[in-house]
């Protein structure tokens, strides 16, 4: 899908740039289009079959420049060499049985003092996806069952995929504990 849309976007970019009588972002309009050479991009190495491009349209160069303001939209932001590490500190009360306390987490490599840290970032790992809080609240407007799941609380600070977290977990009603179940074992588990 992707492919198809960037294809689509670069013949767009192209008999867009050829019926402007050889205008290339940042040149006159009276220069005209430059034509490809060994130093650029070709099209094919793009992975845009010449035969796409019939004769007389703007060069591998003005393609690959359409590529290149079209993939800065639609890719993630580059990672800062600050953000390579996840590091998270979780506060657990009300638990019991030894598994209250404060604990770092550390993941890309695991450690810290989490009582479980390779399988808490494995866990965390599973439940990141692009464009979804893996720490987000239950919606105002759930509909929640009625079930206490007991006095256990707990706070996650820290980062994680170069986000900020500040996420707070209890037991009070079925939707916090199906949320609180599912980051076991980040959180401990409760056995209810």
């Amino acid at each position: 899908m992707l492919r198809r849309l960037l294809l689509t976007a670069a013949v767009s970019a192209s008999a867009a740039l050829s019926s402007a009588s050889g205008a290339v972002a940042g040149t006159p309009a009276e220069a005209p289009v430059p034509a490809a050479s060994p130093s650029g991009p070709s099209a094919a190495a793009l992975g845009v079959p010449d035969s796409l491009f019939p004769a007389g349209t703007p060069s591998s160069r003005a393609v690959a420049a359409a590529y290149g303001v079209v993939l800065p939209a639609l890719m993630p932001p580059p990672a800062r060499p600050d953000d390579s590490s996840d590091r998270l500190t979780v506060t657990v009360a009300g638990v019991g049985g030894g598994a209250d306390g404060t604990f770092e987490l550390e993941c890309h490599p695991a450690g810290g003092t989490h009582p479980h840290a390779a399988e808490a970032c494995d866990r965390l790992d599973r439940m990141t996806t692009w464009g979804k809080d893996t720490f987000a609240p239950v919606p105002p407007d759930s509909m929640c069952t009625m079930v206490y799941g007991g006095p256990a609380t707990a706070h996650v600070t820290g980062t994680w995929a170069g986000r900020p977290v500040d996420a707070r977990y209890d037991r009070s009603n079925g939707c916090e504990i199906s949320r609180w179940n599912a980051l076991v074992p980040v959180l401990p588990g409760t056995g209810s």
